[in-house]
């Protein structure tokens, strides 16, 4: 075959395949045109709720935050759980009207902790239990106080259970043990000696260098004398 018969053949490949293009493209212009179009209305939606909505919220939200903090700060839970009936709502109505946002989402925290010292276990389970985060320091203590409500109210499965999953999300030396030794503690109280002995082991295993460490030896032969 010569090179200009190859050549040509090679084009008419290329015309039939540009035809075909053509003819799906004019068959099937419209509907392609309507996706595109509905594409670009819900990212355009998406962007303007994002900014006509969630961000003005967020910004009244955390300037809402301010004096309910310098309550916290005081001890003024109740002050700043309620508010003070004059510009300040309280951190329980900020994480209910502003939930969507991360000071919303904060103001829970703070409020489950305010009817935790205010020594209301059930309804600080409600709010602790709405904060949603991942920060290292926050959301174990978080996790280690709703183990604390759980205790308090003697469902102690899900107390020990909740004080695991905060040693496990702080996995460091100084509040690991500590939420570790509580599971432990709380364990003991149930007469599951060998649970709490694998918590204790478990203390001496991985933070043995932690204060609890260096002092769990005398838990783990308790919990081993119980042991029938």
């Amino acid at each position: 075959m010569s090179k200009e018969k190859l050549e040509h053949d090679e084009l008419d490949k290329v015309n039939e395949v540009l035809s075909s293009s053509e003819q799906f493209v004019e068959k099937y212009q419209k509907p392609l045109l309507v996706t595109v179009l509905i594409i670009i209305l819900v990212v355009a939606g998406f962007l303007s709720v994002r900014h006509f909505y969630f961000q003005p919220r967020e910004v009244k939200a955390q300037a809402a935050m301010y004096k309910g903090e310098i309550y916290f700060a005081k001890d003024s839970f109740e002050l700043a759980l309620k508010g003070n009936g004059a510009d300040f709502v309280g951190f329980e109505a900020i994480a209910d009207d502003y939930s969507s946002t991360k000071a919303g989402n904060l103001a829970a925290a703070y409020a489950g902790i305010c009817y935790y010292n205010l020594g209301k276990d059930a309804e600080a389970l409600t709010y602790l239990k709405k904060f949603d985060g991942d920060d290292v320091f926050l959301s174990p203590n978080i996790e280690a106080m709703i183990g604390n409500c759980y205790a308090n109210m003697d469902q102690y499965d899900d107390a020990i259970k909740a004080f695991e999953r905060a040693a496990k999300k702080a996995d460091n030396e100084m509040a690991s043990p500590v939420f570790l030794q509580k599971a432990a503690i709380v364990a003991e109280k149930t007469g599951d000696y060998k649970k709490a002995l694998d918590f204790y082991q478990k203390i001496k295993d991985e933070y043995s260098q932690s204060m609890i460490g260096r002092d769990i030896d005398k838990y783990i032969e308790r919990a081993k004398a119980q042991i029938k």
